[in-house]
C-alpha cells in the first residue's frame, strides 16, 4: 500500500528474501526501501516502523466492541550513504536515480509473539511501514506485510497421551420413554499436524425405536474477547460417517480415520484471540438432539509424522485387511435362481427416509413403497468366522 504523487515514480518495501513464507521468533527481518522520483524532491527523513498487533472488532447490538494487543514495535531512521545533506539534514532526490534505504531488525524471542491470523471477527498482523517525510508537505507512506508462525511442538507427554470419553442420551416420544443411544470413543493422542490421520475407536448402541447414524467431525473454535465480552465462532472442517444403526443393534469403529485438513496451528497464547480444535464424535437421532462427545485436539507445527507416513500406514492397514478377507472361507456357490418358479409378492409397509442433514433435526419422512416382485432367496449354509479387521459387522445390543 502506498500513497503515490506525481513526484514519485517508485516507493516500495522489498524484503531481502521474497521466497520466505514466514518468520519465527528470534529471526532477523531485513529489507530495503526503494525510491525513484519524477522531479526534484526534498526529503527530510526516511523512517521504518515495524508493528505487530492483534485486533478484535465486532458489533454487539448497538455497541461496537474493539480490543487491541501489541506484540511488536520497532522504529529506526534510515540514511543514504555518500548522499550530500543540507544544513537541516535533508537530502534532494533527483530524477533518473534509484535510491535504496536498507533496514534490519530482530523479532522478539520465541514465546513472545503469536502467529499471524485472519478470522471472521479479528486478526493478528505484522508489517513494515516506511515513512517519507518532506518539509512543509504531507508524509508519504508504504507498507509491506509479513507472516509470523510460532512453533508449536506436539511431541510432549501430555499431547501424546490417549484421551476418550462416553456419552448417552435417553430418547422420548411424546414424553414416553423410547430407549437410549450411547457412545464410547477413544483416540490414541491429542496432538496432530496437518495431513495426519486421527484413528478413532468407538462403540455405539441404539436401544430406541429410531434408526440413528454415527458421525465424526473436526471442529475449529475461534474465541474473540473485546470490552469484557466474548464471542465464539465454530466451524466444521471435515467429517466422516458410519453405517445406519437400527433399533436394538450396536456398531463399532476400529481404527476409523479422519484426516487433519490444511489448517493453521492452534493459537493458545494470544490475549484476545484463541483458536482451538476438537474432534466431535456424535450420533444423529431423527426427531431428537444429537448425542455429542468432544475430544480436544492441539494442531501443531511439528508432529509425529508427515502426510507420506500417514498414507503409507493407511495403505498398510488396507493391505492387511485385504489379506484377512482372502483368508476367509467363503460358502459354496448358491443354487441357481433359474430353478425357482414361484413368485412372492411383497407390499412393504411404511419405510423411513432418514435426513442426513446435521442442522435439521426433524422426524423421519415416511412413504409407501410400490409393490414389486422378486423370487425368494435360496437357503445358504451359514458360517461363522472370526474377523478382527477394520470392517466390523453390526451386532445386537447385549
Amino acid at each position: 500500500m502506498v500513497a503515490m504523487t506525481k513526484r514519485l515514480k517508485t516507493f516500495q518495501i522489498v524484503l531481502s528474501d521474497p521466497s520466505k513464507t514466514f518468520y519465527c521468533g528470534g529471526e532477523k527481518v531485513c529489507g530495503r526501501v526503494e525510491v525513484e522520483v519524477n522531479e526534484l524532491t526534498r526529503v527530510s527523513t526516511v523512517k521504518v516502523v515495524a508493528l505487530g498487533c492483534a485486533k478484535v472488532e465486532y458489533a454487539k447490538g448497538k455497541q461496537r466492541c474493539r480490543q487491541e494487543a501489541e506484540y511488536l514495535r520497532h522504529e529506526e531512521v534510515l540514511s543514504l550513504h555518500d548522499q550530500p545533506k543540507d544544513a537541516d539534514g535533508s537530502v534532494v532526490l533527483r530524477p533518473g536515480n534509484k535510491y535504496e534505504y536498507t533496514f534490519g531488525f530482530d523479532l522478539p524471542d520465541q514465546g513472545q509473539l503469536v502467529s499471524s491470523y485472519k478470522g471472521k471477527f479479528g486478526y493478528v498482523q505484522y508489517y513494515v511501514k516506511a515513512k517519507l517525510e518532506r518539509p512543509l508537505q504531507p508524509t508519504l507512506e508504504c507498507k509491506k506485510c509479513f507472516e509470523v508462525e510460532e512453533p508449536l511442538d506436539v511431541n510432549t507427554p501430555d499431547l501424546l497421551s490417549p484421551t476418550g470419553g462416553s456419552k448417552e442420551k435417553k430418547v422420548t416420544c411424546m414424553f414416553i420413554p423410547d430407549g437410549q443411544v450411547s457412545l464410547n470413543a477413544k483416540i490414541d493422542r491429542r496432538g496432530f499436524c496437518e495431513g495426519e490421520d486421527i484413528c478413532i475407536n468407538a462403540k455405539f448402541e441404539n436401544t430406541c425405536s429410531r434408526i440413528v447414524v454415527p458421525k465424526a467431525a473436526i471442529i475449529a473454535k475461534h474465541t474473540y474477547q473485546a470490552n469484557g465480552r466474548t464471542k465464539v465462532f465454530r466451524q466444521k472442517l471435515s467429517s466422516v460417517r458410519g453405517n445406519h444403526i437400527i433399533s436394538g443393534m450396536c456398531d463399532a469403529w476400529q481404527g476409523k480415520t479422519i484426516r487433519v485438513p490444511k489448517i493453521k496451528p492452534s493459537m493458545l497464547s494470544c490475549n484476545i484471540i484463541r483458536v482451538e480444535y476438537a474432534l466431535m464424535i456424535y450420533v444423529h437421532i431423527p426427531g431428537s438432539e444429537k448425542v455429542i462427545l468432544e475430544l480436544p485436539l492441539v494442531i501443531g507445527t511439528a508432529g509425529l509424522g508427515s502426510r507420506t507416513n500417514s498414507v503409507s500406514s493407511q495403505e498398510g492397514s488396507v493391505s492387511n485387511a485385504s489379506q484377512s478377507w482372502v483368508s476367509l472361507q467363503m460358502p459354496s456357490n448358491p443354487p441357481s435362481y433359474s430353478d425357482m418358479t414361484r413368485d412372492v409378492r411383497l407390499d412393504q409397509p411404511l419405510t423411513p427416509l432418514l435426513c442426513d442433514c446435521d442442522d435439521i433435526d426433524g422426524s423421519p419422512i415416511f412413504m409407501r413403497s410400490p409393490s414389486f416382485q422378486f423370487p425368494s432367496q435360496p437357503v445358504f449354509a451359514e458360517t461363522e468366522e472370526e474377523y478382527n479387521g477394520n470392517n466390523v459387522c453390526m451386532l445386537p445390543v447385549c
